[in-house]
């Protein structure tokens, strides 16, 4: 079983790099190219699906076709990531562009791995910082989105779902806090998830991770959500 975990769940792809362009962050006019940096682990690259079925990617198409020019997705994100994994990360890709849009979901494999809680907290609070950093330290253009409850799906059979649950229900409760706290925008994509996880078209092959479909879904929230902000400027 130990090893159906870390080939599932620690997960072992690698994260996609999207070509860095030199684009003015503050002009956000329909007209403008925009540049969108998505941080995260296997759920922000789109484990088990095609690149362009990945939220980062559904969110930018979606936004396109409402008239936003935004340049392909720059992700950084591996499967089995946790907080501090992708501090790392992001170090590693020594990154100097600054962006319209950044998003970050991270926490699953903090969870999974029954990591500290105050530990999590902690990181959180370190790549929010660096999240707005990167959105040239306009707040208003990070969003958090929630971690989802991989207890609904087939892979946890056998587990404690209502354990995991309550597990990620702590988590989203420190990463909403923080959110809340550094005043960027916040996603709740987990009550969706509960509902719908555990349904096959939703799923891909693995049980574990979304299929394209419900990646769909979290684009269209993240979309939405982005547009609204772009609206206000």
């Amino acid at each position: 079983m130990k090893a159906i975990v870390i080939t599932l769940l620690t997960l072992c792809s690698c994260g996609a790099f999207a070509q860095i362009t030199n684009m003015n962050p503050k002009d956000t006019s329909a007209q403008h190219t925009l540049t969108y940096l998505a941080l995260g682990d296997s759920y922000t690259i789109g484990e088990m699906v095609p690149a362009d079925q990945s939220y980062p990617n559904q969110a930018a198409a979606l936004l396109t076709k409402k008239g936003r020019h935004i340049s392909p997705p720059t992700i950084i994100a591996k499967t089995g990531w946790r907080t501090d994994e992708l501090i790392q990360g992001i170090t590693s890709a020594s990154l100097t562009q600054k962006f319209d849009i950044v998003t970050l979901l991270i926490g699953v494999n903090n969870q999974y791995q029954h990591k500290d809680t105050a530990i999590y907290r902690a990181e959180f609070v370190q790549l929010l910082k660096t999240s707005i950093a990167f959105a040239n330290d306009n707040k208003h253009h990070v969003f958090v989105l929630s971690i989802p409850d991989w207890g609904v799906t087939p892979f946890a059979n056998g587990r404690n779902p209502e354990r995991i649950a309550t597990e990620i229900d702590a988590y989203n409760r420190i990463n909403k806090e923080e959110s809340k706290k550094a005043g960027v925008n916040y996603i709740n994509i987990t009550s969706l998830y509960r509902e719908i996880g555990d349904d096959p078209a939703y799923l891909a092959e693995d049980k574990l991770h979304p299929s394209g479909k419900m990646y769909e879904k979290w684009a269209k929230v993240l979309a939405n959500a982005i547009e609204g902000q772009l609206k206000k400027e």
